[in-house]
């Protein structure tokens, strides 16, 4: 009997150590604004209720402890922000090219609530798209396309640019450079959009480019100059952020299967009936081994036991491909309640996949499509998130593909009373770059010791002010308790904590 006793106690042990909270882990969600997906629910809503409706959904994810926001700002050749080299986007304003009367910047908008509740904001652009229909007449006429037709094709009734185009790549990376040399923004963020998914029966209209430059790939070489294409594009946009601003993230979220294995003995055990490297000639392996890209979100989108692509499988697959990359596992709450599927259906195969994801230490986080089923509960999703798995706050990870140094440590820590409110006060760290201090962190502890800064539990707030009411935060503080405070800049990097104080509250 006590063997058996002391069994449960091991196995609890280990199951608590595989699925607690770490303190560094990405929690993001994908805010879509093709089609009004997720933001704004129209594209016919006022500036003010556009902006309402961002507070009220950041608010709500706050709730849930998520720490980043990866906001579509360029669905198709399009801008949520003024741009001289863009139009504004039909999404947000009902007609391509108007600007948001009466006038405000969005993306600038969105940029300062979110870092105001410590959340990071990457930017997710779509690099070819141009429209996702046959009518290029919803098009500006001071768009590109009009200006310059040379550089785009049509392909399944849908208009790109053509990727096999020196001019392509030259307009995205100034685009790049607009965003990132204007805004405050963390990450920069490329979907599985590069070439199309197929058509049946139609083959992407790249013959003449190819003719034309070929680069010295031969005739039979045709896929593997369109990877190029990619890869030139992935290195260029990468060394365009880097020149600006280093610690700026660049990821991408591919199609969740590489290869399949009976193609390639590197690829995972799948059948999946698209690959990344062969029908959207994306080589995310060449990128992560080259580092060409900080961090990956592999979109895994089915089910743990899915015959022709298994959750455990793909996840396994991607924590020993990633080559020491951030990696971010794309999840679709989406799907949560198919009733066509009963693993969606039954429990909530998020939470499994989350708990699948912890017992990996490669696995840095998750990121969730997309923000409004998000927020829908489904399966009481929210709820288990805010009472156990996301209960803590988080830290994003730093990124391993990113050298930057720590913040000076914060000062002169204190509490000030006045009346029944208790004042913790610090000076501010005034650093650039960087080491521009992103946010604090306050910890408390019980007691007259500082204790576990690696545990989540022991963080009571997160501001981007240097004081805080200590009566106004969820916790009841009774008795001695010992505070400290760091200060995390733009690498993710933590500073040393401020010398411990103790008062009794």
């Amino acid at each position: 009997m006590r063997k058996f006793r002391l069994t449960v106690i091991l196995l609890f042990i280990i199951f608590s150590v595989l699925h607690a909270q770490s303190k560094r882990e990405m929690r993001a969600v994908w805010i879509a604004t093709v089609a009004n997906i997720d933001w704004p629910s129209s594209n016919r809503l006022l500036p003010t209720q556009q902006r309402t409706e961002i507070v009220n959904m950041l608010d709500q994810l706050a709730e849930n402890n998520i720490n980043a926001i990866v906001l579509q700002i360029r669905p198709m050749a399009d801008a949520f922000y003024p741009s001289t080299l863009e139009p504004w986007s039909h999404w947000l304003t009902g007609r391509q090219g108007m600007k948001p009367s009466p006038f405000y910047d969005p993306l600038q908008f969105i940029i300062e609530e979110a870092h105001r509740r410590c959340m990071e904001i990457h930017v997710w652009l779509n690099p070819y798209r141009v429209t996702t229909n046959n009518d290029s007449m919803i098009l500006s006429k001071d768009h590109l396309f009009f200006r310059q037709p040379e550089l785009f094709v049509r392909y399944g009734g849908k208009y790109y640019f053509n990727p096999g185009l020196d001019e392509t790549r030259n307009f995205l990376n100034k685009v790049v450079e607009d965003i990132v040399e204007h805004y405050d923004v963390d990450g920069v963020h490329f979907d599985d959009y590069f070439y199309p998914y197929p058509v049946k029966g139609e083959d992407f209209p790249d013959d003449e480019t190819f003719m034309k430059y070929p680069r010295g790939f031969a005739p039979s070489q045709k896929a593997d100059w369109r990877r190029n294409n990619v890869n030139m594009a992935i290195a260029e946009v990468q060394q365009t952020i880097k020149s600006i601003k280093p610690w700026v993230e660049f990821g991408v979220s591919p199609f969740g299967v590489w290869r399949n294995d009976n193609v390639d003995p590197r690829g995972s055990a799948t059948r999946a009936g698209i690959q990344n490297y062969d029908d959207l000639y994306a080589d995310i392996l060449k990128w992560l081994a080259e580092g060409t890209v900080d961090y990956v979100t592999p979109q895994l989108y089915w089910e743990i036991g899915k015959k022709v692509a298994n959750y455990e499988i793909l996840l396994k697959w991607w924590k020993e491909n990633s080559y020491g990359k951030n990696l971010y596992i794309g999840l679709i709450p989406s799907s949560l309640g198919d009733k066509k599927n009963s693993a969606w259906t039954t429990g909530n195969e998020i939470i499994r996949q989350i708990k699948m994801n912890r017992s990996f230490s490669q696995v840095d986080g998750a990121v969730f499509f997309s923000a409004k089923t998000f927020l829908q509960n489904r399966q009481g999703l929210n709820d288990s998130l805010r009472s156990n798995y996301y209960r803590y706050p988080a830290l994003c990870p730093v990124n391993r593909n990113i050298v930057g140094e720590p913040s000076a440590q914060p000062q002169n820590l204190r509490v000030l009373r006045d009346g029944k409110d208790a004042f913790l006060l610090w000076e501010e760290v005034n650093e650039e770059g960087g080491c521009q201090t992103a946010y604090y962190v306050v910890y408390a502890f019980k007691g007259k010791e500082v204790g576990d800064m690696n545990n989540p539990a022991n963080i009571i707030a997160r501001t981007t002010e240097n004081c805080i009411d200590l009566r106004t935060l969820p916790y009841k503080f009774k008795g001695n308790y010992t505070f400290v405070v760091t200060a995390v800049n733009r690498f993710r990097q933590e500073s040393i904590p401020t010398l411990g104080i103790t008062r009794k509250l």
